[in-house]
């Protein structure tokens, strides 16, 4: 067999990508230099077979299609990995909602009563920092591992989380919400990330979503300690306290992590590649598991020569110069910018604080209902993401909420109308329209954690590898700054254009958001990390994708017949 030999040019400002797919940009076969993933018993024929099998790969674009028994379920091995990861997500989800609670509970305890700035204060520093980490995870993890990142991620949360305990003034308050920002966008932008290079390709949506499962299951459990911590004397400070415990569990089940296939690639660790995808596929065959880490290394043997020639800065760079990159980084912040501005996290926010505005008496226990119906329609996400898709699950849920807004707008249009348009504390407004405001605002959350609450996180199959760590940073401190914008300005925003005039201008943005998904969002589900890449090409790949897709569940349905006659004849 003949190896390719590669230029020895010195390295240039510029990345170039070859027209055919990252798989077939070389002809020898990768694993040719490891005898020891062959299978020894290999007769003459069989070998041969191999030879002509491997030539037969060249063009293969996607691991996922070679075939093993059993590669629909979910193993215990990878459901145990996804829960140890996604502790992060139960922490991050926690600090988001447990700070509802905190703002109506905390009183005067840092020395007098908090004005509506300090409020904005100490809840956008979180997300200042969470900007902050989430720019710094990516690009972090493509040197330390994606591992390490996570470990940081807790470290950091645990010490936030204590000083917001111990703090008695703002200005502490905002550093120990700041530090804890911090953790969130580390673990925000690399727990995703992480998980869906763990994934098989046929259930990676659903596995990320898993992550989405547990911020919002975080969310319910910080709205029902907040509300059993309501009256009692500093019991804020034992809400802000205990989420330092997931990622104290987090830290101590670390080990039982492995250090993401394709980064062991990367390191040209292809044993231990093997070794954890042999767990992932237990059913399949040392010879299909060869082939996966095959195919799979073509692909990361490119972006390790992309790497070895450029600089951080060309990378970054290639991003925004090379048209493949630039789509996937449009798409990727773009959902994230969509998931923002449709304000659903001022609910997560100012919930409290604006229930107990309305007149509910248990203000946390209201938004306590708003958060477990966000975590039940996140359960039903993850049952259609991957068999739907994420574009048209997009496509279906974003009209729900733009009509659930609208309505929110209406009716708190109504409940304002005797007090100026804006929503006066002490007033006693009608029970029957302040419920038909709860009402409205849980379709909304049920539309936002069905579609665009979980899947601006799949953010991580939009890159390609030599650039997935940057581009997940990118977008994942999108969404923070869209988060700071939101939760820095909502009741400066309520205060300005009213209640009503806010959630219609919510409204607004997610119409554009739909108008984005129609135009530019291609489908991803089903499709493998490497063949995302290759839809971003030509354009943004919209009925390439589904092209894509629809071929490959064709392929798969006539591979599963195969082998069922091939069972039928061996029997």
């Amino acid at each position: 067999m003949t190896r390719m030999t590669s230029s020895t040019s010195p390295p240039t400002s510029s990345i170039h990508y070859p027209n055919t797919s990252p798989i077939s940009s070389s002809t020898q076969p990768l694993l040719s230099d490891q005898p020891d993933l062959e299978l020894e018993d290999e007769t003459k024929s069989a070998v041969e077979h191999r030879r002509r099998e491997s030539v037969s790969m060249e063009n293969q674009l996607d691991e996922g299609m070679i075939q093993v028994k059993g590669e629909n379920r979910i193993t215990k091995f990878v459901w145990i990995l996804v829960f140890i990861a996604a502790l992060s997500g139960l922490l991050f989800g926690y600090d988001t909602a447990a700070i509802s609670g905190v703002l109506v509970i905390i009183k005067d305890d840092l020395g007098g009563s908090l004005t509506d700035w300090q409020k904005e204060a100490i809840t956008s520093s979180t997300t200042f920092g969470a900007l902050l980490g989430g720019l710094l995870a990516g690009g972090l993890s493509d040197y330390t591992g994606r591992r390490l990142v996570i470990v940081l991620a807790n470290v950091v949360f645990i010490l936030g989380s204590l000083i917001q305990a111990a703090c008695h003034s703002v200005p502490l308050m905002i550093t120990g919400r700041f530090i804890v920002g911090l953790g969130v966008g580390l673990a925000s932008c690399i727990v995703p990330l992480y998980i869906g290079e763990l994934a098989p390709t046929k259930t990676r949506g659903r596995l990320v979503t898993m992550n989405a499962v547990v911020v919002t299951l975080g969310q319910v459990v910080a709205y029902a300690i907040g509300a059993s911590f309501q009256n009692i004397n500093n019991g804020w400070r034992w809400v802000v306290g205990l989420g330092a415990l997931p990622a104290m569990i987090q830290l101590a089940s670390i080990g039982f992590l492995p250090e993401s296939p394709r980064i062991l690639l990367l390191r040209s660790n292809v044993h231990s590649a093997h070794q954890i995808l042999s767990k992932i596929y237990p059913l399949a065959t040392t010879h299909q598991i060869d082939q996966k880490v095959e195919i799979m290394r073509r692909a990361v043997q490119q972006s390790k020569e992309i790497n070895d020639r450029t600089t951080f800065r060309q990378r970054l760079g290639s991003l925004l110069r090379i048209g493949g990159n630039r789509r996937a980084l449009i798409i990727g912040c773009g959902l994230q910018i969509s998931q923002q501005f449709c304000g659903f996290n001022t609910l997560m926010y100012y919930s409290a604080t604006l229930f107990a505005v309305l007149g509910f008496k248990n203000a946390t226990a209201v938004g306590m209902i708003v958060a477990f119906v966000n975590f039940l329609f996140t359960l039903v996400a993850l049952r259609i993401i991957d068999p739907i898709g994420r574009r048209v699950t997009m496509l279906l849920t974003l009209p729900v909420m733009t009509v659930a807004l609208i309505l929110v707008a209406f009716f708190l249009h109504i409940l304002t109308s005797e007090t100026g348009g804006v929503l006066v504390e002490g007033t006693d407004y009608p029970l029957s329209t302040s419920l038909l405001v709860l009402l409205s605002m849980l379709v909304y959350v049920a539309g936002y954690a069905t579609g665009l609450g979980n899947i601006p996180w799949q953010q991580g199959e939009l890159f390609r590898l030599e650039v997935r760590g940057i581009g997940t940073s990118i977008s994942t401190a999108t969404c923070w700054t869209g988060n700071l914008i939101i939760a820095g300005t909502f009741l400066s925003l309520m205060n300005a254009i009213t209640p009503s005039g806010a959630f219609g201008l919510y409204a607004f943005f997610c119409t554009l958001s739909w108008l984005f998904c129609y135009f530019l969002y291609p489908e991803t589900s089903g499709l493998s990390l490497e063949e995302v890449s290759f839809v971003f090409e030509d354009d943004f790949g919209v009925l390439k994708s589904q092209q894509i897709r629809r071929e490959k569940l064709e392929k798969a349905k006539m591979a599963e017949v195969d082998r069922l006659i091939g069972d039928e004849v061996g029997v």
